[in-house]
């Protein structure tokens, strides 16, 4: 009897994915589905499991979108700019699920539980930014959904090494504790140390190589971090087209705020920008360095460019 109720249960909670377009095939999309209930079987038989269902009728569901990366590509900006729209819900903290082996290992339940509540019109949208770069991630994430609409945001590679430097330097000093100049991390033995995990971060072509592995490109859109900055709107646009959005955002939604020096928001006549940890100067690099990193990605950015089929205004 015991077994019958839980089982009752699990029909009764078990969240419908929403995706965006149909599956590859039939088959596949059954074969995603039951590992999803597979892995909520296993949470609920650990957890008190609780239907997440709102008074109102929204309720919490897994995401049909999620913003994968890159790391200080500008993954925040763009979550706060779609957020613009009605017909986005969007998780207020990186969640870390596919990443986070511990985080991974609660299973799908867990998963939904960070969620926002959403309307049954709406988009759930999660963004973690170290995603793109995690080589388990696109497995997970087409073993959940093979359906998924991913977003991937990406800088000039040279400058994202130069932001991705920043905001640990920041996060030292903000502690009182020491950290070493970008110099001593991009230099080993007069040469560029190509070792350095920000530099390998920025090798956009590796890791877009594992994603295809699993998803065809039409269902990744690259968001072009550098236009995002300078005139946030028609890269907004193009989002909502792929997300298959109506055409709500529009450009008197944006303002740019000369103190800090990049475009802010205009909400129903409420205005926010993002936090001062964003937009923070890069630290001064000498010209011969620069230069070693610009030669650097040259290579490597040609391989992206042809992967993808465009082409960036990278250095």
């Amino acid at each position: 009897m015991a077994a019958f109720l839980l089982g009752a249960m699990f029909l009764i909670v078990q969240p419908q994915i929403v995706p965006s377009r149909p599956a590859i095939n039939s088959n596949a999309e059954t074969s995603s589905q039951s590992i999803q209930r597979e892995l909520l079987k296993k949470t609920s038989q650990k957890n008190d499991f609780k239907e997440n269902i709102h008074f109102n009728g929204s309720c919490q569901q897994l995401p049909q979108t999620i913003i994968i990366g890159v790391r200080k590509g500008g993954t925040r900006a763009l979550l706060e700019m779609l957020s613009l729209h009605p017909d986005i819900a969007a998780a207020e903290s990186e969640v870390h699920f596919f990443d986070w082996e511990d985080h991974y290992r609660n299973g799908l339940q867990w998963y939904i539980n960070q969620m926002p509540f959403s309307y049954a019109h709406q988009i759930t949208v999660e963004k973690t930014p170290a995603y793109f770069t995690s080589p388990k991630v696109p497995e997970r994430v087409y073993n959940m959904n093979q359906s998924m609409r991913l977003l991937l945001i990406l800088r000039d590679p040279s400058e994202r090494v130069l932001s991705d430097y920043t905001q640990v330097f920041y996060n030292h000093m903000q502690k009182h504790k020491p950290y070493p100049s970008i110099e001593q991390f991009l230099i080993k033995d007069g040469k560029l140390n190509v070792d350095y995990k920000a530099i390998n971060r920025s090798l956009y072509y590796i890791h877009m190589q594992n994603w295809l592995k699993y998803f065809p490109l039409d269902h990744i859109h690259i968001v072009d971090g550098d236009k995002l900055i300078k005139d946030p709107f028609p890269e907004i646009e193009k989002v909502e087209r792929f997300l298959k959005l109506s055409p709500q955002i529009n450009a008197s939604n944006f303002y740019f705020n000369k103190t800090k020096g990049f475009y802010c928001l205009r909400d129903s006549g409420r205005e926010r920008c993002l936090h001062e940890s964003k937009g923070r100067a890069h630290p001064q690099v000498d010209t011969w360095l620069l230069g070693k990193l610009h030669e650097y990605f040259n290579e490597p950015n040609k391989k992206f460019f042809e992967l993808v089929g465009r082409t960036f205004d990278w250095h």
